[in-house]
Parts: structure tokens; sequence; C-alpha cells
């Protein structure tokens, strides 16, 4: 995944999971690096495989869908001021996800690879505790230094 754009969003409220995934489906068409059919797509794909992960302290939702929708890789990573009930992928009910990672992948091969790096990392408390303290301006480089250094991925970064 060369020249993957990572998007940033902080200081956000959703009411719900489909309002966060409505807002990035809008984002992400407005950037460019999907095509319409993206954010439908990514909808339809949450209700039929709910993305929501409880890790050891806090929970992440890692919403992606089919690479046919993407036009350039891109991630957007978005820390909300409240967490975001999304429905648990490997379980019954809801987790508080407290930081939403959105994938956009343009080769399946890459979403597994990227998928893979990201939820090892994730695991890792104390990394996931600074993608929630620290200020905005360093979160992309505290992202990019933890998923894309172990991993062939490149990565420029964009406020959303």
């Amino acid at each position: 995944m060369h020249n993957c754009e990572v998007f940033i969003k902080t200081g956000i409220a959703f009411e719900d999971y489909y309002d966060a995934l409505t807002h990035i489906g809008k984002c992400m068409v407005e950037a460019g690096v999907v095509e319409n059919s993206y954010p439908q797509a990514l909808l339809d794909r949450e209700a039929e495989y709910p993305t929501g992960i409880q890790l050891e302290k806090h929970a992440v939702a890692i919403p992606h869908c089919d690479s046919t929708h993407a036009l350039t890789p891109a991630i957007y990573l978005i820390r909300p001021d409240a967490p975001v009930e999304f429905f648990q992928a490997d379980d019954e009910g809801t987790v508080p996800a407290s930081l939403i990672v959105a994938l956009i992948v343009t080769h399946p091969s890459e979403q597994l690879v990227l998928l893979r790096q990201l939820f090892s990392q994730l695991q890792d408390p104390a990394f996931f505790e600074g993608l929630l303290t620290v200020p905005e301006d360093q979160l992309a480089a505290l992202f990019k230094q933890h998923v894309f250094a172990a991993t062939p991925l490149k990565a420029t970064v964009v406020s959303a």
C-alpha cells in the first residue's frame, strides 16, 4: 500500500456508528480517494460484518469494505470526543469505540496485511493510549511510526 494518505480527525461527536460511517463515507468521497459507491458499501459491510473490537482497556472500530470502491489507498483515523458504540466483530452486543480507523485499500492482499499489522499494534496498551492522548498534530506520526514501520506501506498525512 504505497502512497497511502492518512486523514486525521479529532474533536468530533457522533450520534452512533451509522453517523460515524456516514461521515467517513462523505469525507472520503470529498477527498477523492473512493468511488461514489463507497459510503453505501461501507454501511452494508458494517451491517453484515461488524468491526468493533474490544481490546484490553479500550475498544476500536476498523470499518472497511471491498477494494473495488477505492481509488487510492488511505486511512481515516478518527478520535471522537466520546466513544461510539459499534457492534462487535466477534460477539453479540456492542463496544464503545474510542478510536475509529477506517481502511481504504486498492488491493485485497494489502487489506489483510494492513489489518494484521494494525491489530497487532493496537494490542499494545501503551500505543493505544498514546493514540488517545497525543496532541492532534502528533497523532499521524505516532500512528505511522507503529503501523507503517513494520510494513512496506508509506503514508502522507492530510487533516480532514
